[in-house]
């Protein structure tokens, strides 16, 4: 579709601030109906981390798939457990789908977006959604690292590990006691490089397949051309961003020393050899699967939400 076309669908000086209001409601509603699966891929992604048997520190538990380790989950600590850290997800996904929503459109529908013909090109496309995932996840990193921190608490427990948080608060006050106001960007720079994979996935894949089929078959911009878009995004995200997310969870999750530094790792380009020579190189996709069932279902949620949002406030799809 032409960026003509969809800067006049637009109602004259609506507010990127409402767009983003929007923008986190649909996020919020997404977050909480897949949270599940995002803290069973975080287990499963640090489960055989090479890094602590090296330091003695590895627990005796099993390697379990994602069923199992789900259904371990609710069994060892509960079913209410499967939403432990759901708080600090849904305060970074406000921040960080907030931000990516309102930064990719402003730049689509930008001058610096339009090409010759006045549509918007792939190439384009690719570098504004890698722009606004990057913005947006550097802002919302110190969420996602109280995230991290909170969902292997029960896992710690069982272990028979003293707590490191006690909820939300309490792990922002603890990291920045630590390793000062720096520490809470600790992993930020796999995050973000995380973001701009999953966010060029997602809502270039998005953009791209939905106009595609609105320009070249009979599917009208419905629900039924959202899903399927959808499907395909959350696809291409979860593909593209899991290594860099097995590398931002290792790296988030590792202990620190009094100063705030991590033990394990020096840096993500360490852990990521360290996680290669000790474990292969498919153990950057672990939790592929549940990364994947979680963003498909993730971007349809997502999707058919912030459109049909949209279309209730008097603003065009997306």
């Amino acid at each position: 579709m032409a960026a003509k076309e969809r800067s006049r669908s637009l109602p004259a000086g609506w507010p990127r601030s409402s767009k983003f209001v929007l923008s986190a409601c649909a996020a919020t509603a997404a977050e909480l109906v897949t949270f599940p699966l995002d803290l069973t891929k975080t287990r499963l992604q640090i489960q055989g981390e090479a890094a602590l048997k090296q330091h003695g520190t590895a627990p005796a538990v099993p390697y379990r798939g994602m069923v199992r380790t789900a259904a371990g989950i609710v069994q060892e600590e509960g079913l209410v457990k499967l939403w432990q850290g759901a708080t600090p997800a849904v305060y970074r996904h406000i921040v960080y789908s907030g931000v990516r929503m309102v930064a990719y459109e402003q730049i689509r529908d930008s001058k610096l977006g339009k090409g010759d013909d006045e549509t918007f090109p792939l190439w384009k496309a690719v570098v504004a959604g890698m722009t606004a995932g990057a913005i947006g996840q550097f802002f919302a990193s110190p969420t996602d690292l109280v995230k991290v921190q909170m969902q292997m608490e029960g896992k710690r427990r069982l272990e028979g590990k003293p707590p490191r948080v006690r909820g939300v608060y309490h792990a922002f006050m603890t990291i920045v006691s630590k390793g000062g106001v720096r520490g809470l960007w600790a992993g930020w720079l796999p995050n973000v490089q995380r973001a701009a994979l999953v966010n060029m996935g997602d809502l270039t894949t998005y953009d791209t397949v939905k106009h595609f089929l609105l320009r070249n078959t009979n599917l009208k911009d419905s629900m039924l051309c959202h899903s399927i878009s959808s499907i395909f995004s959350g696809l291409v995200a979860a593909t593209l961003g899991t290594p860099a997310d097995v590398i931002k969870t290792r790296i988030m999750n590792q202990p620190r020393d009094k100063n705030g530094r991590g033990i394990l790792y020096k840096s993500s380009t360490d852990c990521f050899m360290q996680a290669v020579r000790g474990e292969g190189l498919m153990s950057l996709y672990k939790g592929f699967i549940p990364t994947w069932m979680r963003m498909a279902p993730w971007s349809l949620v997502f999707w058919l939400t912030y459109e049909q949002i949209r279309r209730l406030v008097g603003v065009h799809s997306f």
